[in-house]
């Protein structure tokens, strides 16, 4: 997989090109599966367009409710409920347990949001604490977001079940913080979600140039609030 270009980030970029190796495939076709037997549908699109479509089905004729409970089905499916309780019982949120997910998770996600990178971060855990720690993954061009252009896709099918699939079942604290000016995005392991109504990605505008739904009047996305 190749690196998006250092400039052109955001809406009015080009689209970033990747090059998909066989594992990168691979894992897309592995999600597309899940996600066509949860949408029972299928797409006529392959690779990360197929990945994309079935998403955009996802999301029709759905509220964002909706939207993520399916989402969360998908998620529940690729790991067996067993070692989820497992890792929810034998390993709590540590340092070095956020650490870990926050070096595989730039191994196993870069087919879906592109490059990424481990940093370090400042949070206030779950007891209140100020935590500095190498948890942190600096995404430098979603690839999910830049692909669909759609603030209400990133909310309802990445950012929100993602974080409540990390927190809930396995047990582990995670926040994701999408940047619609850049199409940038910070996943931070340890740190509890805050509540969508206290984050800017829930008063995000449309898209102007890539939504039906944008207007001129920067109006919230209503796909987020629906």
């Amino acid at each position: 997989m190749v690196s998006p270009p250092a400039t052109g980030l955001g809406p009015t970029s080009e689209k970033a090109v990747y090059q998909d190796g066989v594992s990168d495939r691979l894992f897309i076709w592995l999600f597309s599966r899940k996600m066509a037997k949860a949408v029972g549908k299928d797409t006529a699109r392959s690779g990360y367009d197929g990945f994309v479509d079935l998403s955009t089905q996802i999301m029709q004729g759905r509220n964002a409710q909706q939207q993520q409970a399916l989402v969360a089905v998908v998620l529940k499916s690729l790991v067996p409920s067993q070692v989820l309780w497992l890792i929810r019982t034998l390993f709590s949120p540590t340092r070095l347990v956020c650490e870990l997910n926050a070096r595989f998770a730039t191994l196993l996600f870069e087919w879906l949001v592109g490059p990424c990178e481990v940093k370090t971060v400042e949070f206030t855990d779950e007891q209140g604490r100020m935590r500095q720690q190498r948890s942190g993954v600096h995404i430098k061009k979603c690839r999910y977001l830049d692909e669909s252009r759609c603030v209400g896709m990133c909310v309802n099918m990445c950012k929100l079940p993602t974080q409540r699939f990390f927190t809930e079942d396995f047990g582990i604290p995670f926040t994701m913080v999408p940047n619609f000016e850049d199409f940038s995005c910070e996943m931070i392991f340890g740190q509890p979600p805050p509540p969508l109504e206290t984050e800017q990605a829930y008063s995000q505008p449309c898209l102007i140039d890539h939504c039906s739904l944008a207007t001129r009047d920067p109006q919230p996305c209503p796909k987020v609030r629906d």
